[in-house]
């Protein structure tokens, strides 16, 4: 009876674990790999998903940054179920060889899954490239157009139209109701206002 019962017990915990060993070992979801490429750009693969697995490549490059997405099924390849860890430093290791880590990279091969089925590999569905400080440069450009549009306005000075007001006089009365009405607008009146002032007086007058 102990035997049998001792028996029961060890197959009880092969079962078990035999089921930790298909369950796939998850990969902390903010947990990332940092690598160089051959031409020593700087590279960061981040991994995200459980069943469908997503893989994001993200590179900087002489002023440049380029991107690449990977999507698949790794899960069924039982060497990635054993130790998901060594899959993608593998991958990772992979990539350090090429020159440009999206490049040339439209399936993810590693030896250890090569005989997996082909939903296993990581096959890539997106890829990008813009200039590292793009965003940058657009607000710098926005602040200086603001700027000289903005000192373009100062330095603008309207000058007001300068008014004819004289009135085509006759000789004899005429010049001399015009002569007198200069000085008393020479007298009264501001300077900036001597030709407005006498044209009125002048009316006045006569």
């Amino acid at each position: 009876m102990k035997s049998f019962a001792l028996l029961f017990l060890v197959v009880i915990c092969g079962m078990g674990a035999l089921g930790q060993e298909l369950k796939p070992k998850k990969r902390s979801s903010d947990e990332e790999i940092n690598f160089r490429t051959k031409t020593k750009d700087l590279c960061r693969i981040s991994i995200s998903g459980d069943q469908e697995m997503k893989l994001r490549i993200e590179c900087k490059s002489q002023g440049m940054t380029y991107w690449c997405e990977f999507t698949g099924k790794p899960s069924v390849c039982r060497a990635f179920r054993n130790n998901p860890k060594i899959y993608w430093n593998q991958i990772a290791m992979e990539l350090r060889k090429l020159p440009h880590a999206c490049e040339s990279t439209e399936v993810l091969k590693i030896t250890m899954c090569q005989k997996a089925p082909t939903e296993a590999l990581m096959k890539q569905v997106a890829a990008g490239m813009e200039p590292e400080d793009l965003a940058n440069q657009d607000e710098s450009v926005q602040k200086a157009s603001t700027s000289v549009r903005g000192e373009g306005k100062s330095s603008v000075i309207r000058k007001p139209p300068i008014l004819s007001l004289t009135k085509p006089t006759q000789h004899g009365q005429g010049s001399e109701n015009e002569t007198e009405a200069m000085r008393l607008a020479r007298e009264h009146c501001w300077e900036s206002l001597h030709g407005f002032c006498s044209y009125i007086i002048g009316i006045f007058r006569g």
